[in-house]
């Protein structure tokens, strides 16, 4: 079996949190193979073109031409420090998400978390000032909005849950979700201004999320719904079978007549000897259905 067998395979049978670390990948490889293109033909566009593809733009005009962005960016890396954070997070709290919870919400929470995210970056773009000059060229990639609602999910649904950290031993996940946040979405926050807004967007789905779960609904129900929609409407479906009954000749016909009766007979036989207590359940049915057919 080659190794694309194995991947495929493992794509096909693996957790949705697999999956979910497999299409980043993918699109990953998708990006950097766009970006040694680029390089080789010594066309920078090719690259950028690619990149802009999958990354969601904060200007509402630019994202009207390109709305599957929303999806597409949280998704979407350029670097590989950038992908390899943002897929241990993902493996490390989808793990403890997955204790408690299904691979549906784990889903649901990765696409609301990330759209909100990216909703909340471009409605941040487009009413505060101090984006105006770059509103028309920012775009927005990355996982980490999705990454963020997941890791407030899962610590306000299990706060005490406890995890072991190297030097620091055991410690209560809602402290280390709090830490989480604050560096990546707070602490110099003009850096990467608008990453930081998605990553809020996302957090603060997180929290709605369980909030919302614990009143006993799902905030996620609707996505799935549409998810299961169009799983069912590209599963290839099962062939239908038809066979046809091969007619009895009337030498096979008038055999198993006689069996049949013989089969009586010794029934019958057995319950002049030994009464009808002695007969095995499967005689006692046999006899049952013969009574039935001629009453």
């Amino acid at each position: 079996m080659s190794i694309w067998d194995d991947i495929g395979k493992t794509f096909r049978t693996g957790s949705s949190l697999t999956r979910l670390i497999y299409i980043n990948i993918a699109v990953f490889l998708l990006i950097s193979v766009g970006s040694i293109i680029g390089y080789l033909l010594n066309n920078q566009a090719i690259s950028l073109k690619t990149l802009n593809l999958f990354s969601v733009p904060s200007s509402i005009k630019a994202f009207l031409f390109r709305p599957w962005t929303l999806i597409t960016y949280m998704f979407t890396h350029k670097d590989i420090l950038h992908i390899l954070f943002n897929m241990l997070w993902l493996y490390w709290f989808g793990t403890i998400f997955l204790e408690y919870l299904d691979q549906k919400k784990l889903v649901a929470v990765y696409l609301l978390g990330g759209i909100t995210g990216a909703i909340v970056y471009m409605i941040s773009f487009n009413i505060f000032p101090v984006f105006d000059q770059i509103v028309s060229e920012s775009v927005a990639i990355g996982a980490s909005a999705s990454v963020l609602a997941i890791v407030v999910a899962i610590a306000s649904y299990v706060p005490d849950y406890s995890v072991n950290l190297f030097l620091l031993g055991r410690i209560k996940i809602k402290w280390v979700a709090l830490v989480i946040f604050v560096l990546t979405s707070v602490m110099d926050f003009s850096v990467n201004s608008g990453g930081k807004l998605a990553h809020i967007g996302g957090a603060l789905f997180g929290y709605l999320y369980t909030v919302n779960l614990r009143r006993g609904r799902d905030m996620g129900k609707g996505i799935n719904k549409i998810i299961d929609f169009f799983a069912t409407l590209f599963k290839p479906r099962k062939k239908m079978r038809v066979t046809y009954k091969k007619r009895k000749t009337d030498y096979e016909y008038n055999k198993a007549r006689v069996d049949h009766q013989e089969q009586i007979n010794k029934i019958l036989e057995k319950i002049s000897k030994g009464g009808y207590d002695s007969l095995t359940k499967e005689e006692k049915d046999l006899l049952f259905r013969e009574s039935q057919k001629k009453n």
